[in-house]
C-alpha cells in the first residue's frame, strides 16, 4: 500500500526570516511530510528512533543534527526509542533566504554547496553537533537582527564543518539537483531523463562534448564516483521512490528503472541500502505504525 505523504504548510510567514520550535516530548507523532522550506533539526536523547529522509531510512543515536532541503520527504518516528524526555529544536527558513546572486559570492561558497547537498538531506558529525549544540539551544533566546545574524553564523559554521554525510540518493528528491558545473548538470539532466533504458559511456560523453577517457576522469574528479556508479545511484533513487510511491512489484520497479536483471537489481540495491528492495518497502510501510 502506498503511504500517505503530507505536504506541510509551515507557520513561517513571508514577513519572517525563520521560525524556531524548541520542545521536550516523549514520542514523535508527526507524519511523513515535505514542505517548501529548509529545515534544520537538532534531536537530543532519542536513541532508537527512526529517521526517514527521502529514500534513506536509519535508526538514530542519542544526538543528531540534520539539514533537510525543500520538498524532500522526511520524518522521525518513535520506533525503538524509550526515552521519556526527547529534546528537539526545529529551525525552518525560506529557500530564498539567501538570494541566488548572493550565494554566488566567494564568501558564501560553502553555504551554497551545503544547500545543494541539503536537497538530499545532510547528517552532521557528532563532533560538529557537540560544538554547535549550545548555540542551537540558545538561539530561541535571541530576538530580531541578533537572531538572524546568529542563524547565519551557525549555517556558515555548519557549511565548513567536516564529515557531513548526504543521506538520500540522487533521483529521490522533488527538487532538481544542482552542481558546481553546468556540464555536470547537463549530464545528470540527461541521465535522469533516460535512466530507464541502457545508456553507454560514449553516449553520455557526447552530451558532455568530451572524449570518453577525458569524461571518465572528469566525472570521477567532480562527483567522486564513476559514470556507472553515478548512473546506478540515479536509478536506485528512482527505484526507491517507486517502492515508496507506487504499488509496482519489485520486478516491475527494476525494469522501469533500467535494471534488466532482477538479480543484479537486488544485489546492487542491497549493497547500497543494506537491505533488499522488498525489505526496504516493508520497512518503509512499517514505519506508519509509529505515526
Amino acid at each position: 500500500m502506498k503511504p500517505d505523504i503530507m505536504r506541510e504548510i509551515t507557520p513561517l510567514t513571508q514577513s519572517d526570516c525563520f521560525t524556531l520550535f524548541s520542545r521536550v516530548k516523549k514520542k514523535f507523532d508527526f507524519p511523513l511530510h515535505y514542505h517548501e522550506e529548509y529545515e534544520l533539526n537538532l534531536i537530543v536523547n532519542a536513541a532508537g528512533a527512526r529517521r526517514i529522509v527521502g529514500d534513506h531510512i536509519d535508526q538514530i543515536d542519542d544526538l543528531e543534527l540534520v539539514l533537510v532541503g525543500p520538498n524532500l520527504y522526511h520524518a522521525w518516528f518513535t520506533h525503538k526509542c524509550e526515552s521519556p524526555e526527547i529534546r528537539e529544536v526545529t529551525i525552518q527558513f525560506h529557500k530564498d533566504l539567501f538570494e541566488d546572486r548572493l550565494l554566488r559570492r566567494n564568501q558564501l561558497s560553502f553555504i551554497k554547496t551545503m544547500f545543494e547537498k541539503a536537497q538530499r538531506g545532510i547528517l552532521f558529525s557528532r563532533e560538529t553537533i557537540e560544538r554547535l549544540r549550545p548555540r542551537l539551544l540558545a538561539l530561541s533566546q535571541k530576538n530580531g537582527f541578533d537572531s538572524v545574524l546568529e542563524l547565519f553564523s551557525i549555517l556558515h559554521d555548519l557549511s565548513t564543518s567536516r564529515n557531513m554525510r548526504t543521506l538520500s540518493d540522487a533521483g529521490s528528491s522533488n527538487e532538481p539537483l544542482h552542481y558546481n558545473s553546468r556540464r555536470i548538470e547537463k549530464v545528470f539532466e540527461y541521465l535522469n531523463a533516460h535512466y530507464s533504458r541502457a545508456i553507454a559511456l560514449s553516449e553520455v560523453a557526447k552530451v558532455a562534448n568530451m572524449p570518453e577517457a577525458s569524461f571518465s576522469r572528469f566525472i570521477k574528479k567532480r562527483i567522486g564516483s564513476t559514470f556507472i556508479d553515478s548512473l546506478n545511484e540515479i536509478r536506485l533513487g528512482h527505484a526507491t521512490r517507486m517502492l515508496i510511491d507506487t504499488t509496482h512489484n519489485v520486478a516491475e520497479v527494476a525494469y522501469k528503472c533500467g535494471f534488466n536483471n532482477i538479480s543484479n537489481f537486488n544485489r546492487t540495491f542491497k549493497k547500497k541500502k543494506g537491505c533488499t528492495p522488498k525489505e526496504f518497502r516493508q520497512s518503509f510501510s512499517g514505519t506508519r505504525i509509529f505515526i
